[in-house]
C-alpha cells in the first residue's frame, strides 16, 4: 500500500493558509452558525515594533480587497496590507505549550520581545 502525501507549495505572491488553519476557521464559522463571514487578515500600526496583525471574521467587502479561497475558506486581505503579507503563512497550533493562529512572515525583519508586533 502506497501513501500519498499532500504537498502544498508556499506562494510568494499572496498569503498562504495551511490546511490545519483552514479546518480550524471552518470549525469556528460552524460554531458561529454563519456562512456569510470571511477571515480578514490585516496589518495595522501598533505594538512595540511598529506593526501588528489583526485576524477577524468580517462580512464586509472593501474596495481593493484581495480574496483567496483555501479549502472553502475565503481569506481577505485589504490592499494596504497585501505587500506586508505576500508569502506569509497562517497556521494553527494546538499543543500543550501553545494554542492559536501563528503567522510565519518572510517580510518581517524583526519583532518585539513579546512577539506581539513586527517591523
Amino acid at each position: 500500500m502506497t501513501e500519498q502525501l499532500e504537498t502544498t507549495e508556499r506562494r510568494t505572491d499572496q498569503i498562504n493558509l495551511s490546511s490545519v488553519a483552514a479546518a480550524k476557521v471552518k470549525s469556528l464559522l460552524e460554531q458561529e452558525g454563519r456562512d456569510d463571514l470571511q477571515l480578514r487578515i490585516s496589518v495595522q500600526p501598533g505594538g512595540c515594533s511598529g506593526l501588528r496583525y489583526q485576524l477577524f471574521f468580517d462580512e464586509r467587502t472593501l474596495d481593493g480587497d484581495v480574496v483567496t479561497d483555501f479549502d472553502g475558506v475565503a481569506v481577505v486581505v485589504d490592499r494596504m496590507s497585501v505587500p506586508y503579507l505576500n508569502g506569509a503563512e497562517i497556521d494553527f497550533v494546538d499543543s500543550i505549550e501553545k494554542q492559536g493562529f501563528t503567522i510565519d512572515n518572510p517580510n518581517a525583519t524583526g519583532s518585539c520581545a513579546c512577539g506581539d508586533s513586527f517591523h
